[in-house]
């Protein structure tokens, strides 16, 4: 596509653009760089190495005297026009596709993946976009629509692939979804989270309802046994889906997994704990809006695999070990409390700690929920960032309740040698906070580092 028919802009001979970005490291030969800035940096600092990467033009907020042809756009219409540009390099992903969008505190990814392997069972073609997946839980816009725009050429009219994408309250703050129209969006919980960016709950919970509007999908499912979910309800009307527990019967949940009623058809899941039942409803209402068999999608919960970092069972006795990646006060209370249901005599040892420069007001809560349904609790280190891990310990460990027992380790391989150490046969050892991740982030360094694959060492050197 030439630029001149993306923008009315003077120049001679063809400037063929292939590609959108607006991350100069992206940029290859045909890319279109929009100069956006971020909260601390201007994108007209990237412009040179946009260019050296292959960049053919440049759109800015103000006139630059460059190689190649610059598009000068007022700041406010910057970002319209940047997802005006992507639709029309790359196609209107809802024309080719089809959407579901999640959104919440917590199950984005549970919820996002248990939805696309349903979806696989009942043999259509089903991918996922989210925080397992690419390194921001919702990509930029220009990078959403890439991947968007790669499902849609392998995707068949007579069945569309079905894309699952997390969408985070960042993102929707930012606008990264915009010119994305959703066939169906769910929303499964507000808790405390993401207030160093959102300041409020409020603010919160605003940012989060911008997804269920008729501009932003056709169909919304809510979970409405949260407070917030339940508002949110109110505000979309009649035309919303109301998820409950009640929309289960007969709920069984133990050490292999759950059981219960749904719809009037046994579904049995290897999948633990009482709120992956809650994260099943609300997919399966989800894939019955978009055609879904009921009867067919209840037989197929049987086929669910574990989310990856998500209730992961590492090693199922003597002790068992979980990874999960609740890095929330409400997120470590449901892990611990789902896996208190099938500890029997046995005792709950956590390991956890808090990202650095991340919502500090959250840290004393974290404390509290782990003293309060935990046996023992070690208060570590996560990411600290440029912050001093030990003052993250500090913040943490003033919520946990007195007579609590806790340990306090800043290694954190040494803490979870720790929790193995003191682990009895009947004990559960959750590793909490990382997941998935394979990284950490330490005064400007990225270091490896993976839940699983220290504690799989420090079982075989016991060996």
């Amino acid at each position: 596509m030439d630029l001149h028919e993306l923008f009315t802009v003077s120049y001679e001979g063809i400037c063929a653009v292939t590609s959108v970005e607006t991350d100069s490291r992206r940029c290859t030969p045909g890319s279109l760089f929009f100069a956006m800035s971020g909260r601390t940096t201007s994108g007209e600092r990237f412009v040179e190495q946009a260019l050296a990467q292959g960049a053919v033009a440049v759109v800015a907020t103000t006139p630059m005297t460059l190689s190649v042809p610059v598009v000068v756009v007022d700041e406010k219409l910057l970002h319209s026009e940047l997802v005006r540009a992507c639709g029309r390099v790359y196609g209107i992903p809802h024309e080719t596709l089809r959407l579901l969008g999640v959104t919440g505190t917590n199950a984005k990814t549970s919820i996002t993946t248990i939805a696309s392997q349903l979806w696989r069972a009942l043999g259509h073609p089903s991918d996922v976009i989210g925080t397992v997946t690419h390194e921001r839980t919702t990509p930029a816009p220009a990078e959403m629509h890439q991947l968007l725009a790669a499902s849609s050429r392998s995707s068949l009219p007579e069945d569309p692939t079905l894309m699952c994408l997390e969408v985070s309250s960042h993102a929707l703050d930012q606008g990264r979804t915009d010119g994305i129209f959703f066939d169906v969006v769910v929303f499964s919980n507000l808790t405390h989270d993401h207030l160093d960016y959102h300041h409020s709950m409020e603010e919160y919970f605003e940012a989060k309802s911008k997804l269920f509007t008729p501009t932003s999908a056709r169909n919304f499912v809510v979970w409405v046994d949260d407070p917030y979910g339940a508002r949110l309800a109110d505000r979309v009307g009649n035309s919303v889906v109301r998820v409950s527990r009640a929309n289960a019967r007969n709920i069984s949940c133990g050490s292999e997994g759950s059981d219960f009623e749904w719809r009037g058809y046994r579904v049995r899941s290897s999948l633990l704990g009482g709120y992956n039942v809650d994260n099943l409803l609300l997919a399966l209402e989800a894939l019955v809006i978009l055609g879904g068999d009921p009867e067919a999608l209840a037989h197929a919960c049987a086929t669910l695999r574990p989310v990856t970092g998500r209730f992961d069972i590492v090693q199922a006795a003597n002790p068992m070990i979980v990874i999960d990646y609740a890095h929330s006060p409400d997120g470590l209370r449901r892990v611990l409390v789902d896996a208190r249901e099938f500890s029997g005599s046995g005792r709950l040892i956590i390991v956890f700690g808090a990202s650095g420069e991340r919502d500090v007001e959250k840290r004393p809560g974290m404390g509290a929920v782990t003293g309060e349904n935990a046996d023992v609790v070690i208060v570590t280190s996560e990411s600290p960032r440029f912050e001093d891990p030990e003052s993250i310990i500090d913040d943490i460990v003033k919520g946990i309740p007195a007579g609590a027992r806790w340990h306090r380790e800043i290694d954190r391989r040494a803490a979870i040698e720790l929790a193995l150490r003191i682990a009895e046969p009947n004990d559960i050892v959750i590793l909490a906070g990382k997941g998935h991740e394979n990284v950490r982030y330490i005064q400007g360094e990225v270091v490896p580092f993976n839940d699983r694959t220290v504690v799989t060492e420090l079982l075989q050197t016991r060996i």
